[in-house]
C-alpha cells in the first residue's frame, strides 16, 4: 500500500478521533442534567487548551525535519510554534471570555498554517483536514457555550 496514503488515512482517522471528546461534551452540556454541566464545561475546556496547544508542536516539528527553510521562515515558523499555547494559557484567565479567545485560537492557528503550510511541502489534503477539524471544533464550542448560557450556567 501506498506511504502516503496511509499517512493520508490515518492522520484523518486520528484528526477525525480527535473531535470526539469536543462533540460528546457539546452534547453532555445539552443532554445531562444540569448539575453536571460545569463539569463539562471544564472539561471541554482543558481539552481544547491540550488540543490547542498541540497545534502549535505542528510547527516545531516541521521545522525540525524540513531541509528547506530560510534563517527567516525557521524563526517565524519557531516563534509562532509557542503562540497556540501562550493563548490557550491565557483563555484559563478570560473567566466568561474563555471559549471565545479559544476559539479564536483554533481559527487563527488554522489561519496560520493555511499560509505556512507550503514552507513544509504539506500535501494538499492538510489545510482541507485542518479546516474541516477547525470547523467541527469551533462548532463544537460555540455549542458548549450556548448550552451553558441557555440552561442556566
Amino acid at each position: 500500500m501506498n506511504k502516503h496514503f496511509l499517512n493520508k488515512r490515518l492522520t484523518h482517522q486520528l484528526g477525525f478521533a480527535g473531535l470526539v471528546p469536543f462533540i460528546l461534551l457539546a452534547l453532555a452540556c445539552w443532554l445531562a442534567n444540569t448539575d453536571w454541566i460545569e463539569v463539562f464545561l471544564n472539561a471541554q475546556q482543558v481539552y481544547a487548551i491540550v488540543t490547542l496547544s498541540f497545534l502549535g508542536g505542528i510547527h516545531w516539528g516541521a521545522t525540525l525535519i524540513s531541509g528547506d527553510l530560510s534563517a527567516e521562515q525557521t524563526r517565524r515558523a519557531l516563534g509562532w510554534s509557542v503562540v497556540p499555547v501562550l493563548v490557550a494559557c491565557f483563555a484559563t484567565v478570560c473567566g466568561g471570555f474563555r471559549f471565545a479567545v479559544l476559539m479564536l485560537g483554533f481559527i487563527g492557528s488554522y489561519q496560520v498554517d493555511k499560509r505556512v503550510s507550503a514552507w513544509y511541502k504539506a500535501p494538499a489534503w492538510f489545510i482541507r483536514l485542518r479546516f474541516n477539524l477547525t470547523c467541527v471544533v469551533v462548532v463544537a464550542l460555540l455549542l458548549t457555550v450556548f448550552a451553558a448560557n441557555l440552561r442556566g450556567n
